[in-house]
């Protein structure tokens, strides 16, 4: 199954109702930006947190099959502007993306945690 699962990816990227990839866009120059990309909002949001990116200069998208859409950082950031913990974002996503994160758990968790800069 292994073997499977890495040519196939996540069971979970396939899910018509959640994203299957998460962009931060960090302006640099004009219309000039960075981009980070992963699997899972938490592992993004880890990143910029550890990299120490301020949340006023980040634009996150939620990308699904062919569109992206705009993520509200009100549900990655707290009340001054910090960056959320792992277990924050679960309880701010939960009304998000109904039934795929529950008590122990989520659906996200079959993906990989890695970064992709571009």
């Amino acid at each position: 199954m292994g073997i499977i699962r890495h040519f196939i990816g996540a069971k979970s990227k396939y899910e018509q109702d959640i994203p299957y990839l998460y962009e931060a866009r960090i302006k640099v120059l004009g219309d000039e930006y960075n981009s980070y990309m992963a699997d899972t909002i938490c592992a993004l949001i880890e990143y910029l947190a550890d990299h120490e990116f301020d949340s006023d200069e980040v634009e996150i998208f939620e990308i699904f099959k062919g569109e992206e859409k705009k993520l509200e950082l009100n549900y990655c950031i707290s009340g001054d502007g910090k960056w959320l913990s792992r277990s924050e974002l679960c309880d701010s996503f939960k009304a998000h993306y109904p039934g795929h994160i529950y008590e122990g758990g989520c659906t996200f968790e079959d993906r990989q945690r890695d970064i992709t800069k571009s």
